[in-house]
């Protein structure tokens, strides 16, 4: 039986759910020490674009989790790519996650966090606890280089709601303060990506309603205010 392989940009297009995960991946594990055998929570991973990638390109044992999909659609998905006994799909919320404690040696969520881990507690109390002492987070996801504070930016109005509350996009810095008040990691880097137009050219071109309705924000924002944000943290 032939496997697919990820050079199947259409298949890569069909499973998007957003900006491409697979280009913000490469990017944010570009210089990270994944080896084969860890165990990765690869959290919020939607379709299970970048469960794949982790495990092809590190030969890692990936826990592909998302509220979103089912773990059966996912299933076969990984089953195409011949990745059945190394993704195990999971379907569960990123609040009650079903693992032991000191179980990953490191966490991947991409674009998924801020629907979730925008809050003081969550780090401390839902994720930390999972991942091993000297564990890797590593998170990328959509940001904006100055706070909206109160209102969103009138230009971007008609795409988001007026204070943004559904969104949750942050600074490189909001994020920063947030993780280091954590006694649980010690952060490393926290920086805006170059992968910005391309992971957002990736998508837009992809044959997605949502997609289409994205192309009027990304020209409404005019590389004002959006961009994407990588974290890179350890386990204290």
């Amino acid at each position: 039986m032939n496997r697919r392989n990820l050079d199947d940009i259409e298949f890569i297009r069909a499973n998007l759910m957003g900006p491409s995960s697979i280009v913000m991946i490469e990017e944010l594990t570009s210089k990270l020490s994944l080896k084969k055998g860890m165990r990765v929570l690869d959290l919020g991973c939607g379709t299970g674009l970048t469960s794949i990638y982790l495990a092809l390109k590190f030969g890692v044992t990936v826990f592909a989790t998302d509220l979103w999909i089912s773990a059966t659609e996912n299933y076969q998905r990984f089953s195409e790519f011949g990745l059945e006994n190394q993704i195990t799909p999971i379907h569960a919320d990123a609040l009650h996650l079903p693992f032991a404690n000191h179980y990953f040696d490191a966490v991947i969520s991409v674009d998924a966090y801020q629907y979730f881990g925008a809050n003081e507690q969550y780090l401390d109390r839902h994720l930390a606890p999972l991942i091993k002492e000297g564990g890797i987070f590593a998170i990328a996801m959509p940001g904006v280089k100055v706070e909206f504070d109160v209102v969103v930016p009138a230009e971007l109005q008609p795409f988001l709601s007026p204070n943004g509350e559904d969104i949750h996009w942050h600074t490189c810095e909001w994020w920063r303060k947030l993780w280091e008040e954590s006694p649980n990691v010690c952060v490393e880097s926290v920086r805006e990506m170059s992968c910005f137009s391309k992971a957002w050219s990736e998508w837009l071109q992809s044959d997605n309603d949502y997609a289409r309705e994205n192309i009027a924000l990304l020209n409404a924002d005019d590389g004002k205010y959006m961009n994407l944000i990588s974290l890179i943290a350890s386990k204290k």
